[in-house]
This record gives C-alpha cells, sequence and structure tokens, in this order.
C-alpha cells in the first residue's frame, strides 16, 4: 500500500484513541460523581456527551471512506473492521457514563437513606479495564487485551453483590423505593461499561491475530 494510505490509517488510529482519552475522562469524571455524589460533576457529563458523539460520527465517516478509496485486504481490512466496533463500543461507554450521571442526579434529589452501597471497587475496576483496552490497541498487546476480559467476571460478580444487598434494602424500606431502583440501576451501567471494554479488547485481539474470541474466552471455563 502507498505511503498515503498508511498516513491515513495512521490518521484513524490517533482519532480513535483521542475518543478512548476523552472517553477514559467521562468514566473517571462518572466514578467521582458516584463516590462523591456530586450533582454538579454530573450534570457536566451529560452536557458534554455531544463532543463523544461527533468524534464517533467523525472517526466512522473516515474508516468508511478510507474503506471506499483503498478497498484495503488482510491486515489492513482487519484494522478498519476492529476500529469500527471499537470506535461503536467507545461511544457507547460514553452513553453508560451519562446514564451513571443522570442516576446520580436523580438520587441526590431524593430523601437520603442511611443504605448506600459502596460501587467504588466496582466503578475502578470498570475504568482499569478501559485504561487497559486502550493500553493494548495502542501497543497492540494481545495478552493485555485477555486480561481485560478476564477482569469482566470479577466486575458481574459485584453486580450481583449489589443486587442482592439493594434487593434486601428495598424489603426492609419499600417507602424509598425510587432511590434503591437508582442505585440498582448504576450497577446495571457499570456492568454495561465494563462489557463494553471488553468488547474493545476482544477486537484488539482480532485486529492483530485475525482470530474471532467473543463467546470463546467464557466457553473454556
Amino acid at each position: 500500500m502507498t505511503r498515503h494510505f498508511q498516513k491515513e490509517l495512521m490518521k484513524i488510529k490517533k482519532m480513535v484513541l483521542s475518543l478512548g482519552a476523552a472517553v477514559e475522562e467521562r468514566v473517571q469524571m462518572a466514578k467521582a460523581a458516584i463516590d462523591d455524589r456530586d450533582a454538579q460533576m454530573a450534570r457536566k457529563i451529560i452536557k458534554q456527551d455531544f463532543e463523544i458523539d461527533e468524534m464517533e460520527v467523525e472517526v466512522e465517516e473516515e474508516c468508511l471512506k478510507v474503506l471506499a478509496l483503498h478497498q484495503p485486504v488482510a491486515v489492513d481490512l482487519r484494522f478498519l473492521i476492529a476500529v469500527i466496533k471499537i470506535n461503536n463500543d467507545l461511544e457507547r461507554i460514553g452513553d453508560q457514563a451519562v446514564n451513571i450521571a443522570e442516576r446520580v442526579v436523580t438520587i441526590t434529589k431524593q430523601d437520603p437513606t442511611d443504605f448506600l452501597f459502596d460501587y467504588s471497587s466496582m466503578a475502578e475496576k470498570a475504568q482499569i479495564m478501559l485504561k487497559m483496552s486502550l493500553d493494548a490497541l495502542v501497543n497492540m498487546d494481545v495478552d493485555l487485551a485477555l486480561k481485560v476480559c478476564l477482569l469482566d467476571d470479577e466486575v458481574d460478580d459485584i453486580k450481583v453483590i449489589a443486587y442482592n444487598k439493594i434487593k434486601a434494602a428495598m424489603a426492609q424500606n419499600p417507602d424509598n423505593l425510587g432511590y434503591y431502583i437508582n442505585l440498582l440501576l448504576i450497577s446495571r451501567h457499570l456492568e454495561r461499561l465494563a462489557d463494553h471494554t471488553t468488547n474493545i479488547a476482544e477486537e484488539v485481539i482480532y485486529m492483530i491475530e485475525g482470530e474471532i474470541v467473543r463467546h470463546s474466552i467464557d466457553e473454556s471455563d
């Protein structure tokens, strides 16, 4: 392929990594909003969501343009297919950060209760998974991508713990049902966020090795 084509591929990689950095910042903000019950921080995440959406559209358009103009094959085609999917997952992670922010805003408006599930560990694991998946993309590191896939189970386990504790709290204090439902939804959004980071890791593996690993990791357990 021509030097011009390789420059276009590098441009796309830089664009998707810039999107990744912006999404990583939103996830950090979402974690802080949860930890501190910071409605102002949460509203900032919601207000800035359009930036993530615009960046996602730009990356997709650039990928489609290169596909149409150069009709790449083999490794270069795999790269573009993977980037299109990673791009979509990053935008979805941004959406989950917004969903979390909306729950935080709602919770801060509701009557306070003695019960508060500590989501710091779950949020931190999801944040680490995102960083690892992006590092795997930068360094084309299969081993690191595989570690992300394995961490997903830990996030799922915390979600189960959260569900059981919040369900018990609901039974004891049904008057605060709305509050507990919003708490429960935070665990759902964090789990989905972690799922999307796992998707990114799986696409990195596909990009490097040409092997579709989605679902196969779970099946080997």
